[in-house]
């Protein structure tokens, strides 16, 4: 299978892979190291950081974050594209919640454990008759 064949969840990890790799590759030549040195600095071998560079594997978050020590760089630059630092976006908009889900997130929150049971049993008991209903229908 090639990679101009891989769909859905396949093609997405296929190209997290080559991205995250061509942004060390970039990262490391813009400072003119070497993957020996890269090696040195953070301990993996060399043969990892080229499979890593070209595509062939993803780092974790503990690799990426000893990686970007080694390139003296924050850990959003393996990440981020644009010019500065990002704009750090509210919890508001990152959740994608309009104003009434946030209120009853933030309800949902005080509520002491047995309340959040009840609560959660409630919900699931009226989408499951409201998915009933529609199956009916």
């Amino acid at each position: 299978m090639t990679k101009f064949e891989l769909e859905g969840p396949q093609r997405f990890w296929y190209h997290l892979r080559m991205e995250i790799g061509q942004k060390l590759h970039e990262l490391r030549t813009a400072k003119s190291f070497s993957q020996g040195d890269i090696e040195k600095r953070t301990g993996m071998l060399r043969c990892y950081v080229s499979r890593v560079e070209n595509g062939h594997t993803v780092p974790n978050l503990e690799t990426l974050r000893k990686w970007a020590a080694a390139l003296d760089v924050e850990m959003y630059q393996l990440f981020f594209e644009g010019e500065g630092k990002p704009q750090a976006a509210s919890q508001r908009q990152a959740s994608g919640l309009g104003s009434e889900e946030h209120n009853l997130v933030e309800s949902y929150t005080r509520l002491d454990k047995k309340d959040r049971r009840f609560l959660v049993a409630l919900a699931r008991k009226m989408a499951n008759e409201s998915k009933a209903a529609k199956r009916s229908t």
